[in-house]
């Protein structure tokens, strides 16, 4: 969920240069992550943990730019720990379904805020951080995630119906599920991803860089694609956590 950072942005002709090796580099992505899913276990677990050790890699990198001493260094460093480890760890301990509804989410809310911004316009969130991130865009990334919850929990509504005596039934999907709570709580997660995004558009302009690294071609580095992945892990694994010990 990255924009562009550096001062001066790329051409339409650099973009369109760039697009071939962005589009491979996202599909080996997505296939490194649907194998690690698809097998499940220390194999997926694995791949969570080696995709948090690159974003703390990484995110020290942002910190020894910003840190102007050993100390504040240091509590950056303890800082990125816990809150990369923190989301790590919820993404391994939430059930599969929810760790795919999870991505989802994140997804829906960076695609409908890329498309609604760059539709609409209109003001800019926080221009001396992401100039790039409009209210418009929010908007459509909240609409886009409430639509993608609402989704979810009406299609685990209906699978479960199926296990009534009357089979599968999308009226008692309705019935037995809320699916405009989903939708408001999809919604408010969109905000906490782009928060998540903002943070790291942040770390950025403070280190004066414009990604994370250079390590995934044509797109930056991997904090660069998982920023608001981060803050919805941590919520929503800390949520099911809770309610698994209540």
């Amino acid at each position: 969920m990255a924009d562009a950072e550096g001062p001066q942005p790329a051409s339409p002709a650099a973009k369109r240069s760039d697009l071939p090796v962005r589009i491979a580099s996202a599909v080996v992505m997505l296939l490194l992550a649907g194998f690690a899913f698809w097998r499940g276990g220390l194999v997926k677990d694995g791949f969570i943990g080696l995709v948090a050790f690159a974003v703390f890699v990484e995110y020290v990198g942002l910190a020894a730019r910003i840190a102007p001493n050993p100390a504040k260094m240091g509590a950056a460093v303890i800082t990125g720990a816990l809150y990369i480890g923190w989301a790590g760890l919820s993404l391994v301990v939430i059930p599969p379904a929810l760790l795919l509804a999870v991505v989802g989410l994140v997804i829906c809310t960076d695609t409908g805020a890329y498309f609604t911004g760059r539709a609409i316009g209109g003001p800019k969130i926080a221009p001396a951080i992401s100039p790039s991130k409009t209210w418009s865009g929010l908007a459509g990334g909240m609409a886009a995630a409430g639509v993608w919850a609402g989704l979810v929990v009406l299609l685990a509504g209906y699978a479960l119906s199926a296990l009534g005596p009357n089979g599968a039934s999308v009226g008692e999907a309705l019935r037995n599920t809320n699916v405009g709570l989903a939708a408001l709580a999809g919604a408010g997660l969109a905000c906490v991803a782009q928060a998540g995004d903002f943070y790291e558009s942040w770390l950025k302009r403070k280190a004066g860089v414009k990604d994370s690294s250079r390590l995934i071609p044509g797109h930056g580095g991997v904090f660069d694609r998982v920023d608001g992945l981060l803050p919805v892990a941590i919520v929503v694994g800390t949520v099911w956590a809770w309610g698994q010990a209540a």
